[in-house]
C-alpha cells in the first residue's frame, strides 16, 4: 500500500508542523470476515500549520482502500433524528432537483421526498446501499471534475461528507463549477470543535483527515463564492447545517487569529486525556474479578482508538454494536467479534467499556432499560 502524502496545508500551502500520532492504526474502520493477516495498518500521524492552525493528517490512505465497502451505517434514534432534522432544514430551500455527494444509503432523499414529493434527487456515492424506500437516482462514483449530469440542479448536498475530502480547496471548486449563480450549496457536517473539547474518538482519523471547524468553513465558502443564508446546530456537539448561495460578489475575510494555538492545545488534550483514560481503564482491567464479564462497545473507531492507545484487549469477550451488519464480523485491525447487545441479557452484571462520544446516553439507556439493568458501565 502506498500512502498518499501531504506535503503542504491543504488551506494555504505553507509548510507544517509534526504533532504526531499513533503507530500502525488500522486503514479501515469497519467489519470484515477475512483473516486479521490481511489487515492492514499505517502511521496516523497529525500536522499543524504554523500559519494558520489548521490541523490536518499527514499521510492518507488511497481512496479503494479507504472505502472498500460502504460501512455508513443507518443505526440509532440519534442518526435518523439528524436525517430527519436535515430534511426539514434543506425543506426551507425548497430545492426540486437535488444532487447529493456521498449520499451512502439515501435516508436523507427518503425524509426529503416525503416534505417534497416531487424533488428529482441523484446520489453519486462510491459505495451505494440503497435503503428500503428510496427513490433517488444512484450514480457508483466519486464526486471530481469529471463528473457530469445532464440536468439543472437548484442544490447541491452533502451529508458528513466534507470532512472525509482529501483536498477540501480542490472540492469546493468543483462544485463552484458546477453550481450556476444563485444556486445552492447546502450541507451538514459533525461539530469537529466541540467533539475533539469533549474529547471524542471519533472526530479524527484515517477518514476524517482534517480538522474542519466554523473559522476554516466559512473562510472556505467566501473563497469560492459562497454567500452563508443560515446555519443550524443539531444537538450541541453532532452535527452543523450550512445554506449557502452561490454569489460571485462574495468577499473573502481572513482567518482569526490564534487558531494556531488554539487548536493545538485541543489535540495536545485529546492526546493526554486518552493516555490517562487507557491507564484508568487497564487498572480497572487488571483489577476485575474472574467471574466478570467484560465488553466494548462500538465495533467502530471507537474501539480502534481505545485499542490504538493500549486498552488490554485481553478480557475483552467481544464487541457489542446494534448494526445487525456488524454482527458476527471481525473489527478490521482486531481480533475482537462482534455481538449483539443482547447476549447481555442472560450476563450477570456485565462490565461494558462505552466510550461513543455524544451516542453514549442513547447506548446506556436503551442496555440499561431494555436488556440488562444491572449491567455497569465504565465511560
Amino acid at each position: 500500500m502506498k500512502l498518499i502524502e501531504r506535503k503542504s496545508d491543504v488551506i494555504d500551502g505553507n509548510k507544517m508542523e509534526d504533532l504526531g500520532g499513533l503507530v500502525k492504526f488500522p486503514v479501515y474502520m469497519g467489519c470484515v470476515s477475512h483473516s486479521a493477516d490481511d489487515d492492514l495498518h499505517a502511521d496516523m500521524v497529525w500536522h499543524i500549520s504554523p500559519t494558520n492552525g489548521f490541523l490536518q493528517l499527514k499521510n492518507l490512505i488511497p481512496l479503494d482502500v479507504l472505502y472498500p465497502e460502504n460501512h455508513a451505517g443507518a443505526i440509532g434514534s440519534t442518526w435518523m433524528q439528524h436525517h430527519q432534522a436535515f430534511a426539514d432544514f434543506l425543506h426551507g430551500f425548497r430545492p426540486h432537483s437535488v444532487l447529493e455527494i456521498g449520499g451512502a444509503h439515501g435516508i436523507l432523499s427518503r425524509n426529503y421526498h416525503a416534505l417534497e414529493s416531487d424533488c428529482d434527487w441523484t446520489i453519486i456515492e462510491p459505495n451505494p446501499i440503497p435503503a428500503e424506500g428510496v427513490n433517488a437516482h444512484f450514480v457508483k462514483g466519486f464526486f471530481d471534475d469529471q463528473f457530469k449530469l445532464n440536468k439543472p440542479i437548484d442544490a447541491i448536498v452533502h451529508s458528513h461528507v466534507f470532512e472525509h475530502v482529501y483536498e477540501p480547496q480542490v472540492f469546493l471548486g468543483h462544485i463552484a463549477n458546477f453550481l450556476s449563480e444563485g444556486k445552492y450549496l447546502i450541507f451538514s457536517l459533525p461539530n469537529m470543535e466541540e467533539m475533539l473539547q469533549r474529547k471524542y474518538t471519533n472526530c479524527i482519523n484515517f477518514e476524517h483527515t482534517i480538522f474542519i471547524t466554523e473559522p476554516y468553513i466559512e473562510y472556505l465558502l467566501q473563497q469560492h463564492g459562497f454567500r452563508i443564508e443560515k446555519k443550524e446546530y443539531f444537538l450541541d456537539d453532532h452535527s452543523i447545517f450550512y445554506a449557502c448561495v452561490r454569489d460571485s460578489n462574495v468577499q473573502p475575510t481572513l482567518l482569526p487569529s490564534g487558531l494556531y494555538d488554539h487548536n493545538k492545545q485541543i489535540y495536545l488534550n485529546y492526546v493526554s486525556y486518552h493516555e490517562q483514560l487507557i491507564d484508568d481503564l487497564n487498572s480497572k482491567i487488571k483489577d476485575l474479578n474472574d467471574n466478570q464479564k467484560l465488553y466494548l462497545f462500538g465495533a467502530h473507531v471507537f474501539a480502534q482508538y481505545l485499542i490504538g492507545f493500549g486498552l488490554n484487549t485481553q478480557r475483552i469477550e467481544c464487541l457489542l454494536d446494534n448494526d445487525p451488519n456488524k454482527q458476527g464480523r471481525r473489527l478490521y485491525g482486531t481480533d475482537l467479534q462482534v455481538a449483539s447487545p443482547r447476549i447481555l441479557e442472560q450476563v450477570e452484571h456485565p462490565v461494558v467499556i462505552l466510550k461513543a462520544g455524544v451516542y453514549n446516553d442513547e447506548i446506556k439507556q436503551d442496555i440499561l432499560s431494555n436488556i440488562n439493568d444491572g449491567a455497569v458501565f465504565w465511560e
